[in-house]
């Protein structure tokens, strides 16, 4: 668990180490059988499993790389239907930016398993079964990594999470733990998910009054929780950026005065989360139809 915190040729050296991760991942699956998820050592599997998927993408052997991103660039230079609107059309971005990744394999190995979902599944179970916060948080940490950046993995692990292994449920629940940095990281999570585009009907509707009531009634008093407040504030941005709909859910789940109380702060302490509810603020003006309903 030490060892694979060490940098970038710590975590290439580990994944790249024969059955290291089969190992890691077997020994979980035994222990979420036998209705242990709690023991300390599958809390260490987790926390080096997160810790081998910080930057996977970036650090990706070759082969690899060349086989997710070249059959990307293939489906993307075959798609030349320019849609209604001509080149920009909004759809047509969508459809690049849900390419899939290459088909899984049923048994993958070693540093394949890392964004496999097989993985992506069990990470949910933890963070559902387990009541030990160092799993929870690992769980999340690492879905958290793999959701990150704009490639074909992160997207097609996003889209596993939300609609495939149905995990918003369990995700939801963690936005109410007491412990400040399982909460963070379950936020962090969302941020991540909810720039996907396609997916964000289902967070919204699943999870956005939960991100309203993560919200403080007034400038968050620590850096932890400013952090969540600000993350929170970004992906209520994403959620609300091009849906009315959202926006108006927001309002009616009390948010409105929450952001505004968050976005007047002028402490430079916390002008993370001040920035983020500004841009928030921005962002729920646009909608010129809930004009009158913000008025009031």
């Amino acid at each position: 668990r030490n060892m694979s915190s060490a940098g970038p040729e710590g975590r290439k050296k580990m994944r790249e180490c024969e059955g290291l991760i089969d190992s890691l991942v077997y020994y979980i699956q035994g222990a979420i059988a036998d209705h242990e998820p709690n023991d300390k050592a599958t809390e260490n599997c987790v926390c080096i499993l997160h810790n081998l998927s910080y930057q996977l993408e970036l650090e990706l052997p070759e082969s690899y790389a060349q086989s997710i991103y070249m059959q990307r660039r293939n489906v993307s230079s075959n798609d030349k239907t320019p849609g209604c609107f001509g080149t920009r059309s909004r759809k047509v971005k969508e459809k690049q930016q849900d390419t899939p990744l290459p088909e899984e394999k049923s048994n993958p190995k070693g540093v394949e398993s890392l964004w496999h979902s097989t993985l992506i599944r069990i990470y949910l179970s933890l963070i559902a079964k387990s009541t030990r916060n160092y799993t929870q948080e690992a769980s999340l940490g690492a879905l958290q990594n793999l959701t990150a950046g704009t490639g074909p993995m992160p997207l097609a692990v996003a889209r596993t999470v939300v609609q495939k292994a149905n995990g918003l449920p369990s995700i939801r629940a963690m936005l109410h733990v007491s412990h400040p940095a399982v909460k963070k990281t379950a936020v962090s999570l969302l941020r991540n998910l909810s720039r996907n585009t396609s997916l964000q009907s289902d967070i919204a509707r699943e999870v956005l009054p939960d991100l309203v009531s993560v919200l403080p009634e007034s400038v968050p008093g620590s850096d932890i929780a400013c952090e969540t407040a600000a993350s929170a504030c970004y992906t209520l941005f994403n959620l609300t950026q091009g849906s009315s709909h959202s926006a108006r859910l927001l309002l009616s789940t009390h948010g409105l005065p929450k952001v505004i109380a968050i976005s007047i702060n002028d402490s430079n302490m916390f002008s993370k989360a001040s920035r983020a509810a500004s841009v928030l603020l921005y962002s729920l003006w646009s909608h010129t139809d809930l004009h009158s309903a913000y008025k009031k």
